[in-house]
C-alpha cells in the first residue's frame, strides 16, 4: 500500500512538473501580435524591477521617514515585511536549490542582460511586491477600492514577469506569492510600527 502511494505521487509531481516546463516555455515564446509582444515586453522588463531590493526596500523607508499617516505607517510595516519575508525565502532557495527555467530549458530566451543565477525556488521579486503593497493596500479602507486594482495589477505583472522573462516557474511565483503575503497579512496584523 506505501508503494503504491510513492509511486502515484511520483506520478502526480512528473505531471505537474510536465506542465509546468510547458506553461513557462508558452510564456516565453511570447506568441503574440508584434505590437502587442513589444509593449508587453518593454512593461514586463520595466515593471520586473520593481520586485527588486532596492525598489522595494528604499520606497518603503522613504515612505515610513517621509509620508504622511497612514502611509508612513504603511512604510514601516512593508520595510518590515519585505525584510522579514527573504528569511524563509533565503532558506528555502538554499535547500532547493532549483536550476532556474532559462539554465535547465534550452529553449528559454531571458529578455535580460545580466539574469540572476541563485536558485529559483521561490521567487525573491515576487515575494518582495506581495510583502511591499500589502500594507499599502491595508493602509486606508477609503482608498482600497481605488488602491486595489493597481496593486493587483502590479502584484500580478512582477510575478508574470519572472515566468515571461525565463527567470522563474509558476511554482516559484506562487510560493514567493503566498510567502510575501502572509508576512504582509501578520505584520500588518499586528500593526508594528517603530516607537
Amino acid at each position: 500500500m506505501k508503494r503504491g502511494w510513492k509511486e502515484a505521487a511520483g506520478k502526480l509531481r512528473a505531471w505537474l512538473i510536465a506542465k509546468e516546463k510547458r506553461l513557462v516555455l508558452w510564456a516565453n515564446n511570447r506568441h503574440l501580435d508584434r505590437g502587442l509582444k513589444k509593449l508587453l515586453g518593454v512593461w514586463l522588463r520595466t515593471i520586473t524591477h520593481a520586485g527588486g531590493a532596492v525598489f522595494t526596500l528604499a520606497v518603503s523607508l522613504t515612505a515610513a521617514l517621509f509620508a504622511p499617516a497612514p502611509w508612513n505607517a504603511a512604510g514601516w510595516q512593508s520595510l518590515t515585511a519585505v525584510t522579514i519575508s527573504h528569511v524563509p525565502v533565503y532558506i528555502m532557495k538554499r535547500k532547493f536549490r532549483r536550476l532556474r527555467p532559462y539554465q535547465a530549458l534550452k529553449e528559454i530566451v531571458t529578455g535580460t542582460k545580466k539574469p540572476l543565477t541563485d536558485p529559483s525556488f521561490p521567487s525573491g521579486h515576487t515575494t518582495a511586491i506581495f510583502a511591499f503593497v500589502i500594507p499599502f493596500l491595508a493602509a486606508d479602507a477609503q482608498m482600497l477600492p481605488l488602491l486595489l486594482p493597481a496593486g493587483l495589477i502590479v502584484m500580478a505583472s512582477v510575478g508574470w514577469s519572472r515566468i515571461y522573462l525565463g527567470l522563474h516557474y509558476p511554482s516559484d511565483v506562487a510560493a514567493g506569492a503566498l510567502i510575501g503575503a502572509v508576512t504582509a497579512l501578520v505584520v500588518t496584523s499586528v500593526g508594528w510600527m517603530p516607537v
